[in-house]
């Protein structure tokens, strides 16, 4: 199974760019995304881009990702959460009775 991770353009090129994923840089493929602008949010599978994000959606990924390492390790989780504490599920339209 393979994990896509957000990461954050810094230094853009038409096949490859310099990527950040929170605190390491790695060079990316970008021949499935195009040239992305200083920034921009790539979802990075195996050294690729494959999409890319909304600034928003980036981050509430990162944080997931950040949760299950920090849950691993046996801490609260709740402060990557913050949009899902004191909210009630809701289930979607056709899971509803």
């Amino acid at each position: 199974m393979c994990i896509g991770i957000p990461m954050q353009v810094i230094e853009s090129g038409p096949i490859r760019a310099w990527c950040d994923d929170g605190g390491e840089r790695q060079q990316v493929d970008m021949q499935l995304v195009g040239d992305q602008p200083p920034g921009a949010w790539v979802l990075v599978f195996l050294g690729a881009a494959r999409e890319v994000m909304d600034p928003t959606h980036a981050l509430r990924v990162r944080d997931a990702l950040v949760a299950m390492q920090v849950a691993l390790d046996g801490q609260p989780v709740d402060h990557l959460f913050a949009d899902l504490i004191d909210r009630e599920p809701r289930l979607p339209e056709h899971l509803r009775s």
